[in-house]
């Protein structure tokens, strides 16, 4: 498997604000996301083929964008995180319907995450 981006999210202070902001600058469309309350899909191209993200309301001061990376097993990859000096900090957390996720920091400090697709998770 290839460990790509698999998707990312922006937070922001004022979402209608930011979302005018990226349709106007970069011609992305950005859309509410069906069963996802205060969450917007961006789509940055074509859906299926180029990365796509979200946009969410800021959840705390020093809340960043995130960069999901994609890989066969989030529980391994965290593992693997932790033994190379990083720290999980969201563990292991289910997207009902579509996969797993886990927000890591590396050694630098720099926040991101990691993605599993998997239909089955609850």
């Amino acid at each position: 498997m290839k460990h790509t981006f698999a998707h990312f999210e922006i937070p922001a202070d004022d979402v209608e604000r930011a979302r005018t902001f990226y349709t106007q600058l970069f011609g992305w469309q950005v859309s509410s996301a069906e069963g996802f309350q205060d969450y917007w899909l961006i789509e940055t191209g074509e859906p299926g083929k180029d990365l796509g993200g979200g946009l969410m309301k800021r959840q705390a001061p020093d809340h960043g964008p995130v960069n999901y990376v994609s890989v066969e097993s989030v529980a391994d990859y965290a593992a693997k995180v932790k033994e190379l000096g990083g720290k999980v900090i969201v563990p292991r957390s289910p997207v009902t319907g579509m996969g797993w996720f886990a927000h890591c920091q590396d050694t630098e400090g720099n926040l991101f995450a990691l993605w599993e697709d998997n239909s089955s998770a609850a």
